[in-house]
């Protein structure tokens, strides 16, 4: 990686900072800290570099993104509940150059009709949702070989 830039930005949004409380029948019983903590470990096994934040806050999250093309080569985000209406959001990930991957615990498909759409999806590399916290973990395995391709270029 270039020493100048972090390898990837992890996202958490709204209410993730209550997981292992929240809904666990739904999110699983992990907390945020032990989700992050397992994240870091294999970025180790990768051999990259994490950023990892948490905001209840939509405007936090563009300007993490705004940000970011200029630190990160990837974002791994998680916007939760804002994935369903944020168009300001992916209007942030659209705008720039850099790839990002949309991640969700549960399978946003299976649940309630309004969790179906995400209007993020259609500017992100791809999603993964549906395998708890392994969802972060394939994430996690997608965004190195994103990083990895776009060194080879």
């Amino acid at each position: 990686m270039d020493k100048n830039r972090g390898d990837i930005l992890i996202i958490h949004g709204p209410n993730l900072n209550l997981l292992g409380k929240r809904e666990p029948h739904i999110y699983g019983s992990l907390t945020l800290v032990e989700i992050n903590e397992r994240l870091i470990n294999h970025a180790r096994r990768l051999k990259l570099e994490l950023d990892i934040m948490q905001t209840n806050h939509e405007g936090v999250i563009i300007d993490a993104i705004q940000q970011a093309e200029s630190q990160f080569a990837c974002i791994i985000i998680n916007a939760g509940a804002f994935t369903h209406y944020s168009l300001a959001i992916r209007d942030a990930l659209a705008a720039v150059s850099i790839p990002a991957i949309e991640v969700h615990l549960s399978n946003i498909h299976k649940r309630d009709e309004f969790r179906h759409k995400s209007v993020i999806a259609p500017v992100v590399a791809g999603q993964i949702c549906g395998f708890g916290a392994d969802s972060y973990i394939l994430a996690l395995d997608a965004a190195a070989r994103l990083v990895r391709q776009k060194e080879q270029a």
